[in-house]
């Protein structure tokens, strides 16, 4: 039994054995008198008595001495329910004294300033009768819109118009965003029968929410359909479940919507008319000197209640602190704060002193910039000196909960600081590298957590380990500039190789090697408009990077403008056609076999009774079905057919060409030319027309050792380098063949690979811009994605190399270890992963079905998650009802989770289990 585990069972059996008039005279167990009954040094017991009283398991009764109770049983011997967390009280009879509740708006910073107005607007929505006005809060992410909607509701409580049983429903519009149907079960719930697998009834949210408060976070991600059902029951306070034909049922709902976006451009104005009251929650830079400074106190009496500490803050900390919060506002300043604390913490164990002392020294590059940010305004650095005249001192007794946060930290800072200064010093580590390694530990930690409201999150994960995510954010907003400002669209693969571009830049700059001598450039005229809008991108990112950014990045910025639109997903369509009952049709399901489920191919058969006019009208059809904008590519066996193309290029006004002498090796290469490595019609046809089969090498065929791949960015210099050790490392995954892969610049592709022709044999371009010539082209997006495995295997198989045999994408294990790497704490990620990616083998062959690289990531990540609560004894529990889970689908997860119980002696529980199939069956959805 764990030490913790130990101090918390004695609790327990000795508080059951207090009378109420025992405890009403508060009595207790003191610290001393735990520590000599359980033999445990009273340091450890005081440590384990603070995390207890943090975790809401115990009462403290504050005095002297200070006297600990448990929670559970003193609720049972009172016949009380507490519902105030970490409770700390003078005497055991403040908790049966009916106190007076209080106004919750008197607790918010800035309620009598900044935020008057706001709150005022909130009070009217909430007395307004009968069930109050719908209300919409609009502000930055990080302003504290959550915050501000549960205090609506304290305050509801407050003037007795919602109970102490009013509910206060979240619910996050994104989740449902592109399922209007699922969205409307979720929100108004379904009947039995209502559609395949709802064997029961189930309640809406509007239901559960009858009588107080839905909140609707990030609403503006409600498609039109979900809208017009928000607004047509704000109408008329009646709805219809999912399955009935009529609205019979009421509800009595006040609506709160949260969004960060304007909503008169991503609302549909017959909605925004149902919302009388819209509250503006100002971001932090508009806040007084004086409510920034309050709100920095609060932030830093909770963490020095987490460690049971005092914290000392020097003056330029403060300052720092306000200056160092640029777009995540009060959630970011949290973040910095948290993280300067974690060093503070860190030193304090070392230094061995009682208070926590901050000084500017020790703050982070990034958090320190924030001072010399600060001091651009004079008037308030002025002002904050005027009122910080000395260090901030704080205590840990001025902690008080104003609302639950729901955004806390999925993890104990202080104590995974102890636990792994403890760890890396039995590896015989020094506390300098401890203190690094600690540190650079707790950043990723934060980085990740704090990263929850950045959009495109699934792409973010898998290149967050390549690039910085400041920078990424930065290339997001430029792709949103350049789109607005050019008008026209642009993919992920611009994001990616700005992001790419600028890492390389910002690295030859910290290191100083940047030479603008070395990098010479075409010029671009002045009055282009992505000379232009280049720019603007460099003034904003000297701006935003505080450097200065030499004028040849302009040029650079512009070439990638001019390189990277976003091009058409059309494709070649290929016809296989051929005499027999079912000849075409048994060639396509063997390509179908070998390279999956590929689109925009077809197959027509002829049987020999069939005239060949009939024939023709078929093919006819198919090609105008099967004609995605680039042409058709027909394949055909022999006589009439071969003379189809032009009758069908005059009907259908299509381009055709057609190769007879059709096989299954030539339908599977045309497939692979034209599915997976996306090549134009004429290209198709002329590769065809030389091919004998893959067992055939043509004369003159130049050596493997003379084979190379081109990685194309903004910038040889960096980019692109970076690209080569990615190709790199996938091909090591592929073959043992020698394949080169040489990294050029965007401005150079064209030009550099007619030069390279003339020595190498070029397999593909991977990279930013597709090739003028006949060669497989990767977008950088489908590298990063995984996809780009599967497309270079295919290109390795058709120049006839060795292919080592096909095992897990290196892609996939990269990026899965790589996250774990950042959350977990007791398990090994090296050893782990191993073990996660056969559990997701085993799970594809238990449910015959085969996970695309998305899914097997959510599966890998998710699962080693719940290990790691499991070792942790913290495994998620399913508090409201289960929703029904197919039966096989629970017998396989059941069965495949037994490969955690026989190699690493883990059992995961019902309720981790039960998530794990949710996760399946929303995906199956």
């Amino acid at each position: 039994m764990k030490r913790i585990e130990k101090i918390y069972c004695y609790l327990d059996e000795n508080t059951q054995k207090f009378s109420m008039e025992e405890l009403l005279q508060d009595n207790g167990f003191e610290t001393g008198e735990i520590s000599e009954q359980l033999n445990i040094l009273r340091n450890n017991v005081s440590k384990e008595l603070h995390e207890l009283l943090r975790l809401d398991k115990i009462i403290k009764i504050k005095g002297r001495p200070v006297k600990f109770l448990h929670k559970t049983c003193v609720e049972k011997i009172l016949n009380i329910e507490i519902k105030e967390k970490s409770i700390e009280v003078g005497s055991i009879k403040e908790l049966l004294v009916k106190r007076e509740s209080e106004d919750p708006f008197q607790n918010l910073i800035g309620a009598e300033k900044s935020l008057k107005n706001q709150v005022e607007q909130a009070k009217a929505a909430i007395i307004y009768p009968p069930v109050g006005l719908h209300t919409l809060i609009f502000g930055q992410t990080g302003v504290g819109k959550t915050l501000f909607a549960k205090m609506m509701y304290n305050y509801g409580k407050y003037i007795k118009k919602f109970t102490d049983k009013s509910p206060f429903i979240i619910f996050n519009c994104a989740d449902y965003y592109n399922n209007p149907q699922l969205l409307l079960a979720h929100i108004f719930g379904y009947i039995k029968g209502a559609f395949t697998g709802a064997d029961h009834e189930k309640e809406g949210l509007v239901e559960k929410a009858h009588g107080g408060i839905l909140f609707l976070d990030e609403i503006h991600r409600l498609p039109p359909e979900g809208q017009e059902m928000i607004f047509y029951f704000m109408d008329t306070g009646t709805y219809n479940k999912l399955g009935e034909t009529e609205r019979k049922r009421k509800a009595s709902i006040l609506i709160i919507g949260a969004t960060t976006e304007d909503p008169s451009s991503h609302m549909l104005k017959t909605f925004m008319r149902r919302i009388p009251i819209i509250i503006s929650i100002p971001p932090l830079q508009e806040r007084t000197v004086e409510e920034k400074i309050d709100i920095i106190k609060y932030l830093f009496v909770n963490e020095a209640h987490r460690v049971n500490k005092s914290i000392k803050i020097s003056t330029e900390v403060v300052k720092a602190l306000i200056g160092s919060v640029s777009y995540g506002n009060i959630g970011q300043l949290k973040s910095n704060i948290q993280l300067t604390c974690a060093k503070g913490f860190l030193n304090n164990i070392n230094n061995g002193k009682e208070c926590i002392e901050l000084d500017f020294k020790m703050l982070s590059s990034n958090i320190k910039s924030g001072l010399f940010e600060f001091g651009r305004d004079y008037k308030d650095f002025k002002e904050v000196s005027n009122i910080l005249e000395a260090p901030l001192l704080i205590s840990p007794d001025g902690y008080k909960v104003m609302i639950e946060d729901a955004e806390e930290l999925p993890f104990n800072l202080y104590k995974l600081i102890e636990d792994k200064i403890s760890l890396l010093k039995e590896e015989g580590m020094d506390d300098n590298d401890i203190n690094k390694f600690i540190i650079t530990d707790l950043n990723i930690k934060f980085k990740i957590f704090y990263n929850k409201f950045n959009k495109n999150k699934e792409h973010k994960e898998r290149i967050s380990k390549i690039i910085d995510k400041e920078i990424l954010e930065f290339a997001e907003q430029m792709k949103d500039l350049a789109e607005t400002d050019l008008t026209r669209k642009y993919s992920d693969r611009f994001v990616y190789a700005l992001s790419f571009h600028l890492s390389a830049f910002f690295k030859r700059m910290k290191e100083k090697k940047y030479d603008t001598n070395k990098y010479t450039y075409h010029s671009i005229q002045d009055n282009d408009e992505e000379y232009k809008v280049a720019l603007k991108i460099t003034a904003i990112m000297s701006q935003t990077f505080q450097v200065e950014v030499p004028e040849v990045e302009i040029t650079y910025i512009a070439i990638l403008l001019k390189s990277v639109e976003e091009e058409s997903q059309e494709q070649v369509g290929i016809i296989v056609a051929a005499h027999g009952s079912n000849t075409a049709s048994s060639m396509l399901s063997a390509v179908r076999g070998l390279l999956g489920d590929v689109s925009s191919v077809g197959a027509v058969d002829m049987p020999l009774d069939v005239s060949p006019k009939e024939i023709l009208e078929v093919m006819i059809e198919k090609v105008k079905s099967i004609n995605k904008g680039k042409g058709v590519l027909l394949l055909v066996d022999m006589g009439s057919l071969f003379n189809f193309e032009a009758t069908i290029v005059e009907k259908t006004g299509v381009k055709v060409k057609t190769i007879d002498m059709v096989s299954t090796p030539l339908l599977l290469e045309a497939v692979r030319k034209s599915s997976i490595l996306g090549m134009e019609l004429e290209d198709i046809f002329n590769s065809l027309r030389e091919f004998r089969g893959y067992n055939n090498e043509l004369n003159g065929e130049k050596s493997f050792s003379d084979k190379v791949i081109i990685t194309v960015c903004t910038s040889g210099k960096g980019t692109a380098v970076k690209l080569k050790e990615i190709v790199e490392n996938v091909l090591f995954n592929l073959t043992q063949e020698n394949i080169d892969v040489i990294p050029v610049e965007v401005r150079e592709l064209d030009k550099k690979i007619k030069t390279l022709q003339k020595k190498y044999d070029i397999l593909a371009v991977v990279g930013v811009k597709k090739p003028k010539d006949n060669i497989p082209f990767i977008p950088l997006e489908k590298l990063i994605d995984g996809n780009g495995e599967k497309i270079l295997r295919e290109i390795i198989v058709g120049n006839q190399f060795m292919v080592l045999p096909e095992k897990e994408s290196v892609v996939i294990k990269d990026l899965c270890e790589d996250n774990l790497k950042q959350f977990l704490t007791y398990l090994n990620p090296h050893k782990i992963i191993g073990i996660l990616l056969n559990f997701v083998d085993e799970l594809e062959k238990e449910l015959h079905i085969a996970f695309d690289n998305s899914m097997k990531i959510r599966i890998i990540l998710h699962v080693g998650y719940a290990l790691e609560r499991i070792v942790a004894n913290d495994g998620l529990k399913c508090e409201a009802d289960k929703e029904p889970i197919s039966t096989e689908l629970a017998r396989s997860v059941d069965s495949t989770c037994e490969i955690f119980k026989k190699s690493v002696n883990i059992s995961l529980t019902e309720d981790e289990k039960y998530y794990i199939c949710k996760m399946l069956s929303s995906a199956e959805t």
